[in-house]
């Protein structure tokens, strides 16, 4: 079985680079608006019949790793 987070994929010529579900036109950030927008992952599934329920968990686990790497510095007076 692959690693969940292999499911996201990036490449020049799909959606001018955007990280996207195994390669297909949908992009991690639509897929993560529609969560943050209240869609149900139901609504989400049957409205994109080729997504799988692993493949909204990958979204989820690549927005985690991309805040996890994160850093923020403090500049100037405090």
């Amino acid at each position: 079985m692959e690693p969940l987070i292999e499911r996201i994929t990036m490449n020049p010529a799909v959606l001018a680079g955007k990280p996207t579900i195994r390669g297909m036109r949908i992009s991690v950030e639509h897929v993560l608006t529609a969560l943050g927008s209240d869609v149900p992952v139901e609504d989400i599934l049957a409205d994109y019949p080729d997504l799988e329920k692993a493949d909204i968990s990958a979204c989820l686990l690549y927005a985690a790793q991309m805040v996890g790497d994160e850093r923020v510095y403090f500049v100037g007076a405090q």
